[in-house]
């Protein structure tokens, strides 16, 4: 379930238990819902935009090098 907040963040796209986390700059991590996996970023500084759901998760339309 969708909650709607947009999500526009920037860390470190890091992989993690079967799937991706991103570590945030003001601290936290949000679990990752991608459509692809963004093989480039992983490891690295990345920006997320995205939908938060209700579970906490980030539902991610976009992945960009930050």
């Amino acid at each position: 379930m969708i909650d709607g907040t947009a999500i526009d963040e920037t860390g470190q796209l890091v992989r993690e238990a079967g799937g991706f986390v991103l570590r945030r700059d003001c601290g936290g991590r949000y679990p990752l819902q991608l459509r692809r996996v963004p093989v480039d970023h992983v490891e690295k500084r990345v920006r997320i935009q995205g939908l938060l759901t209700a579970d906490g998760q980030v539902i991610v339309e976009g992945v960009q090098a930050a």
